[in-house]
């Protein structure tokens, strides 16, 4: 049971996003933009 536990912790530690990824990310969601029509919603990438 002991190995399970530690297998565990090895595969989070790896899992952990890149800062790349991190800021495509945020920069891809501030240029994310909402425009309402016709009572509908529409997200619309502004770049």
């Amino acid at each position: 049971m002991q190995k399970n536990y530690s297998k565990k912790k090895l595969l989070i530690s790896s899992l952990q996003p890149k800062s790349e990824t991190i800021n495509f990310l945020i920069n891809y969601s501030k240029s994310l933009g909402i425009v309402k029509l016709n009572s509908k919603k529409i997200e619309i990438n502004l770049n």
